[in-house]
């Protein structure tokens, strides 16, 4: 049977081990957004032709006629 020899790290080696993966996950900053590609501009809402065919006379039509 064969027997396996573990690396026993001290802890000043764990340490250092371990801040090299904190530095090389989190030791640069992410890329750089623009502002202009964080917007997207639409109109709110479609255009509606009925909507703006307004008659100030329609009260006569509905009311009186």
């Amino acid at each position: 049977m064969a027997h396996r020899t573990e690396l026993h790290e001290t802890p000043q080696e764990a340490a250092e081990a371990a801040a090299a993966r904190r530095h090389e996950r989190f030791g640069h900053l992410p890329e750089r957004i623009r502002p202009q590609d964080t917007v997207e501009t639409k109109p709110a809402t479609l255009p509606y032709p009925a909507r703006d065919t307004y008659n100030p006379d329609e009260w006569l039509i509905r009311y009186c006629g």
